[in-house]
């Protein structure tokens, strides 16, 4: 069943409440792939409802070209989705703009307690503001029980999680593994803008990450950061835009080890003009 007006599946969502039935959701920007998909067989096993949003949100993208860019796929992401559940199982919300913005697409203000001031909340200025105004009103509207988020978009995951603290919404937030590509590259809809080559040559950020664990072990932050920015000063195809190492918790850049504590190594990385972000824990 698809839904284009936050009114029609909020009623729909009420009938549902009333069944008590369990809803499982994961929100996208569509142009689906497997890593989605994924997302949501993890729901659907938990679940008597998958919800599934599918808005290109105009709030998080500080680059107009960047949003002009973004593939738009509503038909084929709906048939992609019947394609593994049936239509009484699952819910499409696919709105317009101003079904949730109504005439003045701007995003609120939030305060995520620093998270969201470091690597992409400081590259990406206002990112997170929109990331929380939309899943605001989706959380309000679709009423989840659980959503499920990949762990890609890992600094993403934890300012979800700090968002439905702030507002004390009912919601468990569930991070999933990432979903990669056979040559290693986290799935992204950003990788349809890739030739096929750009795509082979982008698995070269997994081997970084790799590289860059095993070091970790016998050396410190710094050695271990110098290492992996030499990696891409030799390398021809990949322009890097970040290599960081930080605690997984506060996702704070970090400058020594300590005992018991967890780090997470984040890149971005940049091939064919196409932004591409991945992360791996360092250390258990």
């Amino acid at each position: 069943m698809v839904f284009q007006t936050h009114k029609n599946l909020s009623t729909h969502i009420e009938s549902l409440k009333n069944e008590n039935l369990k809803i499982g959701f994961v929100p996208t920007m569509g142009a689906l792939h497997a890593g989605h998909i994924s997302l949501m067989k993890e729901a659907a096993k938990s679940n008597d409802i998958l919800v599934v949003s599918i808005f290109v949100n105009p709030t998080q993208f500080e680059n107009a070209n960047d949003l002009n860019k973004y593939p738009r796929t509503v038909e084929n992401d709906t048939r992609l989705i019947y394609e593994h559940f049936g239509e009484t199982q699952v819910v499409i919300y696919t709105p317009n703009v101003k079904d949730i913005y109504g005439d003045n697409a701007v995003a609120k203000s939030y305060r995520y307690d620093g998270l969201e001031h470091v690597m992409e909340g400081a590259n990406r200025p206002g990112h997170f503001d929109g990331v929380g105004t939309i899943l605001e009103f989706l959380f309000l509207k679709t009423q989840p029980d659980y959503a499920y988020f990949g762990e890609k978009d890992f600094q993403q995951l934890q300012i979800v999680k700090k968002l439905v603290e702030k507002l004390q919404l009912p919601i468990k937030i569930i991070g999933c593994p990432i979903k990669r590509e056979s040559h290693g590259l986290a799935m992204s809809s950003r990788n349809e803008r890739l030739s096929p080559n750009a795509r082979k040559e982008a698995a070269f950020i997994i081997e970084s990450l790799g590289k860059a664990k095993a070091y970790f072990n016998n050396h410190s932050i710094n050695q271990t950061i110098s290492m992996v920015q030499n990696l891409y000063h030799e390398n021809q195809n990949l322009e890097l835009e970040y290599f960081t190492i930080a605690s997984e918790e506060t996702l704070v850049p970090v400058k020594r080890k300590y005992r018991k504590h967890t780090y997470r190594a984040f890149i971005v990385a940049h091939i064919e003009g196409v932004r591409l972000i991945d992360n791996m824990r360092l250390s258990q």
